[in-house]
C-alpha cells in the first residue's frame, strides 16, 4: 500500500484572475471529473483562463475551464470546454450565491491542484479591477522588483 503525500501539487493556475480581480476569499472545492480528464490534468493540459463558476439550481459548475483530450482516451474522451460541477457543502453554495448577488462580485477559479489524490480547485470570491488599479498593481510590482535589484547589488 502506497502512502498518500499530504503536499498540494498545484496542476494548473489561473495567474490572470490575480491580475484582472481582487479576491476577497478562496473556497476549496472538489470537482468531478471523468477518468481520462484526471488523467490530462495530471500531465499538466488544464488551462483556467477565462474560467469561472456559476451557481445554477443551488449546484454549482466551472464554465470554459480548458482540458486537453488525453492522447490515449480516444472514445473515452469528452468535450474539453464542458460544464463540471464543484462539490461544495449546502452552506457553502447558499454563502457564495449570496455573495455575488452583490453588485461586481463573481466566482473565479484560481488553481487546481492535487490534495491526497484527487483534484481539487481553489475558487475565490472576486471583484473586479479597474484599469487605474491594475496600473497601480503593476507599479507596485515594478518598485519592489527596483527594491529587490537595489539589495542584492547592495550586499554582493
Amino acid at each position: 500500500m502506497m502512502a498518500k503525500s499530504t503536499s498540494n501539487k498545484v496542476l494548473a493556475e489561473n495567474r490572470k484572475a490575480r491580475h484582472d480581480y481582487f479576491i476577497e476569499e478562496a473556497y476549496e472545492a472538489g470537482i468531478v471529473l471523468v477518468g481520462t480528464e484526471v488523467k490530462s490534468i495530471r500531465s499538466g493540459k488544464a488551462n483556467l483562463k477565462d474560467s469561472y463558476a456559476e451557481i445554477k439550481n443551488g449546484e454549482i459548475f466551472v464554465r470554459n475551464m480548458h482540458i486537453s483530450p488525453y492522447e490515449k482516451g480516444n472514445v473515452f474522451n469528452v468535450d474539453p470546454l464542458r460544464d463540471r460541477k464543484l462539490l461544495l457543502h449546502r452552506l457553502e453554495i447558499d454563502k457564495l450565491a449570496g455573495k455575488t448577488a452583490q453588485e461586481g462580485y463573481t466566482l473565479v477559479p484560481l488553481s487546481l491542484y492535487l490534495k491526497q489524490g484527487r483534484v481539487k480547485v481553489s475558487i475565490g470570491v472576486a471583484k473586479g479591477k479597474k484599469n487605474y488599479d491594475k496600473r497601480d498593481a503593476m507599479l507596485e510590482k515594478a518598485h519592489m522588483r527596483d527594491i529587490e535589484r537595489q539589495m542584492k547589488e547592495k550586499y554582493r
